[in-house]
């Protein structure tokens, strides 16, 4: 029985494609796809997901190593759309993480230049690494950038996409209403509330010379090969009314009250600019962001108000600062590819030791052999990390990744 269930998966596996057509109503599965229902040419269901075994090590200045074995990503979504209803859905979870609920969404699209977007999903207020899927990154884990001013980059909200132009030249506007407070901000029960208001985001992205060759525009590397230049410049703002958590995807982290001991949350703002560069195999990213935070005028940080908040205190809850990332990155057509990466980042305040942003500086490379895409690839990272005092942190990840 074993070894029956065995030969199955690998048959699965092995094959390019199979399906079964019954009318107008066919089955089909493939490395990437999932599995795709299809009823009729008016209703489609996906069932799909990721694996990412890894093994990695880390080693503090002169300190013995430390070694990791784990699965960093276990990825299952359901996906579907109601073709003459312009409805789609995506229902996505990582069972590596103690609350698994990533996406959660549901888009209706009137017309072909519009998207409407209701639930949990992706920010469009973040930089474009953090807009990128995990299973397309180029690097085994997202950039010192992303993971100081983001955690997972979801947030529950309304979102509104459009799209203007084509080939030649394009410009995407987006704008979202979220909660403010991150993923799955509803806590656990009914007395574990959001905390503040809204959060309030804008983006807009240009491209000089028309869009990226179908299937190239959601990742980084430049897998197709573009045959002329393709470019996208970025700009993106967000404002979080009450912020309870050092990036804002979170609540109750902190509290800082007014002068009669009532809880008044700062406001934070981020602003980032970014491009992505793609010609023959050759990709470049670019990415700055500055973040600041507001209305702390007469706080306290105890709820009796004889302790006031001094102003580069703020630093101490919040990720305040600037940071870049350059990636430089090119693959073969064969599937081989290596990219290499400069990230430094510093804090508002670099007086003030206790800052949730530390000044750092960063370097790595990041060797991959694509053999179907991001969807079965092989990924080897090294990075070489120098914190505010001088301390240096040498990290290498080897992560093999199958979506199916």
């Amino acid at each position: 029985m074993k070894k029956s269930i065995l030969y199955f998966i690998c048959f699965v596996f092995a094959s390019p494609a199979f399906s079964q057509e019954n009318n107008k109503n066919n089955t089909n599965f493939e490395l990437g796809s999932g599995l795709t229902f299809n009823f009729n040419d008016k209703y489609e269901f996906k069932l799909g997901g990721m694996i990412q075994p890894h093994v990695a090590f880390d080693q503090l200045d002169d300190n013995e190593q430390d070694y990791y074995f784990n699965a960093k990503r276990t990825y299952f979504n359901l996906s579907g759309k109601a073709i003459k209803e312009k409805m789609s859905f995506l229902l996505q979870t990582d069972f590596s993480l103690s609350n698994p609920l990533l996406d959660a969404w549901i888009c209706y699209q009137p017309v072909k230049q519009l998207k409407i977007t209701v639930g949990q999903k992706q920010s469009i207020g973040n930089n474009r690494e953090m807009m990128i899927m995990e299973d397309k990154l180029q690097f085994t884990d997202r950039g010192i950038l992303s993971n100081t001013y983001s955690l997972s980059g979801r947030e529950f909200g309304l979102f509104l996409e459009a799209s203007f132009g084509g080939n030649k030249f394009m410009v995407q506007p987006k704008i979202a209403v979220t909660s403010g407070d991150g993923r799955n901000s509803f806590g656990s029960d009914s007395r574990d509330v959001d905390l503040g208001g809204l959060k309030y985001s804008g983006r807009i992205d240009v491209y000089p010379f028309g869009r990226f060759s179908k299937g190239n525009d959601d990742l980084i590397a430049d897998l197709v090969h573009e045959e002329k230049p393709k470019l996208v410049l970025g700009g993106a703002v967000s404002y979080n009314d009450g912020a309870s958590q050092s990036v804002g995807e979170g609540h109750g982290d902190f509290y800082i009250y007014d002068g009669l001991g009532g809880v008044q949350l700062p406001d934070y703002r981020q602003m980032y600019y970014d491009l992505l560069f793609k010609y023959k195999g050759i990709s470049f990213l670019g990415e700055y962001v500055f973040a600041t935070a507001t209305e702390l005028q007469g706080s306290f940080t105890d709820e009796l108000a004889t302790i006031p908040l001094i102003p580069t205190e703020i630093s101490e809850y919040l990720a305040l600062g600037r940071a870049y990332n350059l990636q430089l990155g090119y693959v073969t057509k064969s599937g081989f590819g290596v990219d290499l990466r400069m990230e430094n980042s510093n804090p508002e305040f670099e007086s003030n030791p206790n800052t949730v942003v530390t000044k750092t500086d960063a370097y790595g490379v990041s060797i991959c052999q694509y053999f179907k895409g991001n969807d079965l690839k092989l990924q080897a990272s090294f990075l070489q990390t120098q914190l505010s005092n001088n301390t240096k942190l040498l990290y290498g990840g080897l992560t093999f990744q199958l979506v199916f």
